[in-house]
């Protein structure tokens, strides 16, 4: 287990369940490529007595027949791991029937049994009648041996969540424990390098988490001995480029729409605060009923999309945000780099256009990193919510936009402004006078009892100057690693 970087938690209740003398069925789920698989094989290295992984739906040739071909691939597992000879099963009830019988001549009462499933959403293709053959497993045999542990896998996390989490039927409450395995914080990124001697300060590694997010499948492609410029243009833009294709297998092999999933992630794309779930409906032309209710909870269970309330606003008003750094940066230069330019961001990486975005993408990196922030803080302890504030000034002057406030049980409201610099931020009479205005036209919508905290997040601190104490506090960087 030494190649795992971070994942401590989950190493834990992992150890944890396995280590258990009761009978266990534990689902891992989370966005593709987060290191699921990757997460089992090195807790249970030569520990697992029978593993499995569903074909993907990605291949043409699987969506014919599909039933078939997963039931003979799941039989092919079972005669390659030592089961002894006989049929394909013709249905999964059939199919659960067989590794009952494979496990059985395997047990010798004593030694803890691992059945890993990988990808198990799909398998579950449609009319197949998979859950009900799972549902027979588990309750009618795996449930009372003692030494089994069931641990099934899967990226579509919207099935994991409405067919075993929140299973109304036989499966109900039959899960003894759910891991949602999430991308690496900052900090991992920087442990994931080091590992792999790969030299990258913490101003690149940030911007490195702007375009790829904490994602481990695709840090893995990053080469010793070339700048983060260097591997930005290999996995994107150079001929035969890793990830060029990787935004439309993301999405045909987690949902069963993917073209509307499509459609509706390059929509969030175009607008940094989001949009309604009406705006979304006329935009894409896709009904607002149950059907798109249904594609936003798979986008949010699996970390592309946010839902948040804008500050003031009732939950009516809730507003759905695209949070996936892949996705951002990959529909904001990968399709418009139309000449094929092969070292793109090296020669375009100090435009302004890339430093405005820049600006706007370390946002969302200090917004997947608010637990830092609040420790930097000292408030780690206190509750808080987080949204963003946007409020008309009026007639006479103009409105405010501020992407992230802290709202606290302890009365405080932290204002965050966040500032990617290449240097210490320093604040001018302009900005001081700007930040002045937003305090006061919070305190126009904000309880009596509660103060502001005016907050600024930047990669290397405040250049203090005679303007400077319009911040009360300050989140450099190195807080964002903690």
């Amino acid at each position: 287990m030494e190649k795992l970087i971070g994942r401590e938690e989950e190493i834990r209740e992992l150890k944890r369940c396995y280590q258990s003398d009761s009978s266990q069925f534990v689902a891992i789920y989370g966005r593709r490529r987060v290191g699921k698989t990757f997460l089992v094989d090195e807790v249970f290295k030569n520990l697992i007595t029978f593993r499995h992984a569903g074909l993907s739906p990605i291949e043409q040739d699987t969506k014919k027949n599909a039933l078939d071909k997963q039931l003979a691939h799941f039989h092919y597992s079972l005669m390659t791991q030592g089961m002894e000879e006989c049929k394909c099963p013709k249905s999964w009830l059939e199919a659960f029937f067989l590794l009952e019988k494979f496990l059985q001549s395997k047990d010798d009462g004593k030694t803890r049994q691992v059945v890993f499933i990988d990808e198990l959403p799909w398998m579950d293709t449609a009319r197949s009648g998979f859950i009900t053959g799972l549902e027979a497993f588990w309750n009618g045999w795996a449930c009372h041996r003692d030494n089994l542990m069931l641990v099934v896998c899967g990226s579509a996390t919207s099935w994991i969540s409405d067919k075993l989490i929140n299973n109304h039927g036989g499966l109900y409450g039959r899960l003894t424990c759910e891991i949602k395995l999430s991308p690496f914080s900052l900090k991992e990124c920087e442990l994931f390098f080091q590992r792999k001697n790969i030299r990258l300060s913490r101003y690149d590694i940030v911007q490195c988490y702007m375009a790829l997010g904490g994602i481990p499948y695709y840090l893995n492609y990053f080469e010793k001995g070339l700048s983060l410029a260097q591997n930005i243009d290999n996995l994107f833009f150079k001929k035969g480029a890793k990830l060029k294709e990787e935004f439309d297998r993301l999405f045909a092999s987690v949902f069963s729409a993917p073209e509307e999933i499509k459609k509706i992630i390059i929509l969030l794309s175009s607008r940094h605060s989001g949009f309604t779930l009406k705006e979304i409906s006329v935009a894409t032309g896709i009904a607002q009923n149950g059907a798109l209710s249904k594609l936003m909870k798979a986008l949010v269970s699996s970390e592309f999309v946010l839902p948040y309330t804008p500050f003031g606003k009732s939950r009516r008003e809730v507003r759905y945000k695209l949070v996936d750094p892949f996705c951002v940066f990959y529909l904001r230069y990968v399709p418009s780099n139309k000449n094929y330019n092969t070292a793109f961001w090296h020669e375009n990486q100090n435009t302004q256009a890339v430093v405005s975005w820049r600006g706007y993408a370390f946002e969302e990196v200090c917004l997947q990193h608010i637990a830092q922030i609040k420790a930097a803080l000292g408030v780690q302890g206190v509750a808080s919510q987080q949204s963003s504030w946007v409020v008309d000034g009026g007639e006479k002057e103009d409105g405010a936009q501020i992407d992230l406030l802290i709202n606290r049980a302890d009365r405080i409201i932290n204002l965050c402004e966040m500032k990617f610099y290449n240097d210490e931020f320093a604040v001018d009479k302009a900005y001081f006078m700007k930040m002045n205005r937003r305090v006061n036209l919070l305190l126009d919508h904000i309880p009596r009892n509660t103060a502001i905290h005016t907050t600024l997040i930047t990669t290397f601190g405040l250049a203090y100057n005679e303007y400077s104490g319009v911040f009360q506090k300050v989140v450099t960087l190195d807080d964002l690693f903690n």
